[in-house]
Formats: C-alpha cells, sequence, structure tokens
C-alpha cells in the first residue's frame, strides 16, 4: 500500500513513517497543503493521512481540492482519506466526514489502531469486505502479513508479500511494472531496474508458477482462480 502522509510535526512524522515501513507500507512525506498537493497530483496513492493543521494552512483545503478533482485523472478524487488531528470537537468531525473524509483519528493515537482503520479503509477501496482474500489454493492475511498456499505457510520477503498482494487485490487486472512499483516504494528508494521481475521470479518459484501470470508487453495478473 502506498500511503501520503501530510503532517507538519516532524516527530510524528517520522514515527509513522517508521511505523508504516515497519508494517511494510511505502510512506510517503509532505508537511503542508502544497506539498501535499503537489504529489497527489504526481503520484497515485492507495490512502492519505491527513493532518489539519498545517504549517501553510488547513488540511481540510486538500481534501476539498481532491474531492473536487476531474475523474479519470491524477489526483485521484476516490482517494480513501483519514484525518488525524487534535481536534476533537465533534462539529470538527461532522464537517471533515460531510467534506468527504473517510475516517477520522483523535491524537494522540495508537499506531497499531491507526493500521487497523488504514486496512479497513483499503478493503473498502477495493471492494473486498472480508479481512483475507481467498483464492483457491491461496490465502492472503493483509493484517499478518501471511500467504497460506494449501493450508501451508509460506515464507515470503516483505517486498515479495507486497507484489502478491497488489497482484491479488486488482485481481484479474494487469498491472504494469511501473504500477506496481508505485505501491511499493517510496521516492527516495533506491530501485533495481529489474526489482519487480525478481520479486515475480521469486514468488512463482514458492507459490508455482501459475499464480501470478505475465501479459507480455503489458505487465502481470493473478487469474480469479490460481493454482
Amino acid at each position: 500500500m502506498r500511503i501520503l502522509v501530510v503532517e507538519d510535526d516532524e516527530g510524528i512524522a517520522r514515527g509513522l513513517e517508521a511505523h508504516l515501513k515497519q508494517l511494510g507500507w511505502a510512506a510517503d512525506m509532505a508537511d503542508g497543503v502544497a506539498p501535499a498537493w503537489a504529489a497527489l497530483c504526481a503520484e497515485p496513492f492507495d490512502l492519505v493521512l491527513l493532518d489539519l493543521g498545517l504549517r501553510d494552512g488547513d488540511g481540510g483545503e486538500v481534501l476539498r481540492r481532491l474531492r473536487k478533482a476531474p475523474q479519470g485523472r491524477l489526483p485521484d478524487a476516490d482517494t480513501p482519506v483519514l484525518i488525524m488531528t487534535a481536534r476533537d470537537q465533534v462539529a470538527a468531525r461532522i464537517e471533515c466526514l460531510d467534506m468527504g473524509a473517510d475516517d477520522y483519528v483523535i491524537k494522540p493515537f495508537d499506531p497499531d489502531e491507526l493500521a487497523a482503520r488504514m486496512r479497513a479503509l483499503r478493503r473498502r477501496s477495493v471492494g473486498r469486505a472480508q479481512p483475507t482474500l481467498k483464492m483457491a489454493a491461496l490465502e492472503i492475511d493483509p493484517a499478518a502479513r501471511t500467504v497460506r498456499h494449501n493450508g501451508e505457510i509460506v515464507a515470503l520477503s516483505s517486498r515479495e508479500f507486497g507484489v502478491l498482494l497488489a497482484l491479488a487485490e486488482v485481481r484479474p487486472r494487469v498491472l504494469s511494472r511501473a504500477q506496481i512499483e508505485t505501491r511499493l516504494y517510496n521516492w527516495g528508494d533506491a530501485l533495481d531496474s529489474n526489482a519487480v521481475e525478481v520479486h515475480i521470479h521469486h514468488l512463482r518459484r514458492k507459490l508455482g508458477e501459475k499464480v501470478i501470470r505475465t501479459m507480455r508487453g503489458v505487465g502481470y495478473f493473478v487469474p480469479e482462480d490460481p493454482a
């Protein structure tokens, strides 16, 4: 999952970045309205964590502009937004939810609860109600970050799990290498040109050749019923 964290308190921002990376998610940082909007116009994100009190304005402006964005291009108007703020008044929560926020947490918050809320928003955004993905002999648990194949746990690296989850969530759609990369890597990450291919090679070795298919010249996909 690729996340934009919009937070101008450096301590909170760095703590969130470390926690999200520990969970295997890619996290990019913005400390104000202007850099947040520039990021949303440049890259697709699976979710935005948005503070309201920012150094150059109110985070609510990012939310308003995002929800009014034209469909079919960046920024993506349907990107889930989770507000995280010290504003605990009921009126503030109602205003943000009515503007289009998907969830709202009060600082200080428990990082594990925040992660659970983020997973719930991700499930909703991809049209999935169940906490696990079950596909024939394959079962993926995003919360525990585990994969079972024919009932047996399969050990995957963090990147391998991320590639598999990214493809499984949108199956049977095809994702290009670039689309997979945007879901796994931050702006500053060093990236080998064949990193995605290497991860997919390892996944096929561990799960079988038919779990991830190649559409030549386009990208990769997980079929509806992988073997």
